[in-house]
Parts: C-alpha cells; structure tokens; sequence
C-alpha cells in the first residue's frame, strides 16, 4: 500500500516536472456513451496530453457553460453514476500513468459519503479532486483530514475577483496546482482573451505562489492556449474538447489535441 501511496503522492508533481506547458483536458464521464470513459482516457494519453480532468456530471451544474451543462445532462440520461465511474475506472492504472482528477460538485460526493468517496478514489487511482462549491474554510474544517489520509489533493480556484489575501491562503492550504479561473463567467469556448485577463495572469505570476498555476475556462485552440500559458504553467480545455467528441467521436481526439500545439 505504501508504495502505491507514494505513486499517487508524485503524479501530479511530476507532470510539472516536464518541460514546456502542461496541457489538461476535461471531458464528462459517459459521455458522448455510457462506456467511452476507458477509451477516452486511452485516447487522451496516446495522444499526448498531460493531465486528465473527469467531469462527474450533475443535474444542476451552475458554474458550467451550455456546451458542459448539455454532456451532463446527457450523461445523466445514458445512466452514469458516481459508482458507475468508480466502476469503470477501477482498474485503469495498470494502463494510465497520466495524473487524473475529479472535477465536479461537492452534493455527489456528499451523497456518496465523503469518506467512502475518498476510499474509491484512492482505490481506482485518483490523484486530486477539483470541487468548486466546497469552500476553503469547509474543506480545512472539515475534510482535510480525510483527503489528506486517502493521498488526494484538493485544488482550489481563484478567479480575477479573488482577493490577494485569499490567494495567498489558497496558496498556503494547497500542494498541486491553483486553477487560475480565466473570467468569472461560466465555462465555455473563447476566440481570444481580453487584454484585462492578460492583467490579470501576469498578476498571479508576479505573486511567485508556492504552487503551480493553470488556467482554464475559454481555451479552445493553439491561440488562446499560448495566451493562457504564457504566465502560468499550463492550461485546461474542456468546452472545446467536448464540443470536437460530439461532432468527431473518439476517432478525432488525436487530431483535435495536435492542433493545439505548434
């Protein structure tokens, strides 16, 4: 179990290890079928990317964009399901040494029970959970403890709104990554970035954080991943990920991660 631990521990810290800037794509859990969770992920790592974001869907995703909301909805419908994803991954990791994190809202995780839920993410793998509406103050009151105890690293966002105070405490209470939410917007594809979230990375950059920063919301092609990253270390694409599985399948992931990259 320890040596396993210690596997779980460094994924995420060794994908900032590599050089050049960290690409992490997020797509929702059965979707665009039921069982394309395995061959995404298979897909996604032969493809080159850095990190894996599994979106758990849920009926009222508030902070998603339409094209995020419409994959939940639809996953919903072809019966995914917190155990169902469990299921499905367990034994993934014999395959998959990319980092994997959960994202989605904390209500799942509490109707699974957060230690259950905790001792099947260690179980199947998972290196970290990204769970917007649990607040800093719940989580260090709270569940710490219990993520800390199954090896599972919480990551926290900030947006252009977030006080430097409260950064700093982010900064303080994490060991991965800060999500360096792009605008305060809901999630979804952008054509470019406006020069006040240009500001606004070279802000957080300029705080020299202990953690590492990616950005997400609005990255959707080589343009605005190069904009994104050029303060922060890496940058997350979901949107515009799902949006090229509806209209090209599993078959054209490969194509759609390439043209990312110069």
């Amino acid at each position: 179990m320890k040596i396993e631990t210690t596997k779980i521990t460094n994924r995420i810290a060794d994908a900032f290890q590599k050089d050049g800037k960290l690409l992490s794509i997020y797509f929702t859990a059965g979707y665009p079928n039921l069982e394309d969770t395995l061959p995404i992920l298979r897909e996604l790592q032969n493809s080159g990317v850095d990190m894996i974001e599994i979106g758990l869907p849920f009926s009222d995703p508030l902070a998603d964009g339409p094209t995020i909301q419409e994959s939940s909805m639809a996953a919903l419908k072809n019966g995914m399901t917190t155990k169902k994803l469990f299921e499905q991954i367990r034994d993934v990791r014999p395959e998959i040494h990319l980092p994997l994190i959960l994202m989605g809202y904390f209500n799942p995780v509490l109707q699974f029970g957060v230690e259950a839920f905790c001792r099947e993410c260690q179980k199947t793998g998972i290196d970290g959970l990204i769970l917007p509406d649990l607040p800093l103050e719940i989580y260090e009151k709270e569940y710490r403890h219990i993520f800390e105890q199954y090896n599972l690293k919480m990551i926290f966002l900030i947006t252009p709104q977030t006080s430097a105070e409260r950064i700093r405490r982010i900064d303080a209470a994490s060991d991965a990554f800060i999500y360096m939410v792009s605008s305060a917007s809901t999630t979804g594809a952008r054509t470019g970035f406006e020069a006040s979230a240009a500001s606004y990375f070279q802000r957080i950059s300029e705080m020299n954080l202990r953690n590492p920063q990616i950005v997400g919301f609005g990255i959707s092609n080589a343009q605005t991943f190069g904009q994104a990253t050029r303060h922060a270390r890496g940058a997350i694409i979901g949107s515009a990920f799902i949006k090229n599985l509806s209209e090209n399948g599993i078959s054209g992931i490969s194509g759609f991660i390439n043209s990312l990259r110069p």
